[in-house]
């Protein structure tokens, strides 16, 4: 559904590039897209991780497994399902808005929306992790979302963030993710040659939430006695 509104609201915007505002407005359908369907994975996952860690600490304490295997159990069941989503969702959006079909890249946007929604959905995972329920993680993963969204590099490019505050652009996964999927030199200043160093940060990202969710299952513990 989601996939069907994107292609819709923004029909063969990707075929319009004789003007900045073009380029501008297929920036903006993508920096949408990652912050909509990534706040919705990481939301979404919540719930989910809160029910199954009261499950957990039942059958570690019963000797059944540690929190090892749970772990990776965890982050390994979310690689295929987060594979088909971003399979699903990048054919019909890259075909409806009408970006540049070459297979290098059309491969690099799948890349790029794979490991950006798998580094949102462990980044809810975690929060959970470092939270006593689901609501407080809610809460404080919002307040994440605000900054991410504002240090993407989408509302105030880099070259326009005060000097100071510049540094957290450099560690906000969406900007590292918008990086990936856009290379507006001229405003922006994003540089094609970087891509290779950009694509191993965002999977960086993924690889270090997921790491920091088993810490937080290993070593804090909720559970009220």
């Amino acid at each position: 559904m989601i996939a069907l509104l994107f292609g819709t609201a923004f029909w063969n915007l990707g075929m319009k590039r004789t003007k900045q505002q073009d380029l501008f407005n297929s920036m903006g359908s993508m920096y949408t897209a990652v912050l909509m369907l990534g706040i919705q994975n990481a939301s979404g996952i919540h719930p989910v991780v809160a029910m199954e860690r009261i499950v957990f600490y039942k059958e570690r304490a019963a000797g059944m497994y540690s929190a090892l295997p749970y772990t990776f159990a965890q982050v390994a069941i979310e690689l295929p399902y987060i594979f088909i989503q971003t399979l699903i969702y990048g054919v019909l959006v890259y075909t409806m808005i009408g970006f540049e079909w070459t297979a290098t890249k059309f491969f690099w946007y799948l890349f790029f929306m794979y490991f950006t929604l798998l580094y949102f959905t462990f980044f809810g995972m975690l929060a959970v992790g470092l939270a006593p329920d689901g609501s407080i993680a809610a809460i404080v993963s919002s307040g994440f979302y605000g900054l991410w969204n504002l240090f993407s590099g989408f509302l105030i490019p880099l070259h326009r963030i005060p000097i100071w505050s510049r540094w957290f652009y450099w560690i906000c996964p969406v900007a590292w993710t918008l990086y990936g999927l856009e290379f507006l030199r001229s405003y922006y200043g994003f540089r094609h040659e970087y891509l290779g160093v950009v694509a191993a940060v965002t999977m960086a990202y993924a690889i270090a939430f997921a790491f920091f969710f088993g810490l937080s299952v290993k070593y804090i513990n909720f559970q009220r006695r």
